[in-house]
């Protein structure tokens, strides 16, 4: 990938980070796509790690911004993800 077509897929990540964390709940479009990649996948973890890692990535910035003791149905407790 080229330095111009890998920024752009940063910036692409980026975005989709700030709209996820201003859905109501926070974060719910990741935590759906954990479900669906599992129904897709035949309930098989592995295949879906892509799925919780960008959970997760989701999760840690609500709490960056909101702080440890924010909640949302979405993600684990803060102290999980440590």
């Amino acid at each position: 990938m080229s330095p111009v077509n890998s920024r752009i897929a940063q910036l692409t990540v980026a975005q989709g980070l700030r709209e996820d964390l201003r859905t109501n709940p926070p974060c719910h479009p990741r935590a759906c796509a954990i479900q669906n990649c599992l129904q897709r996948t035949g309930y098989q973890e592995e295949k879906c790690r892509k799925e919780v890692d960008a959970l997760y990535e989701c999760c840690n910035a609500f709490y960056q911004e909101r702080g440890e003791n924010a909640t949302t149905v979405s993600c684990p407790k803060a102290s999980l993800l440590r």
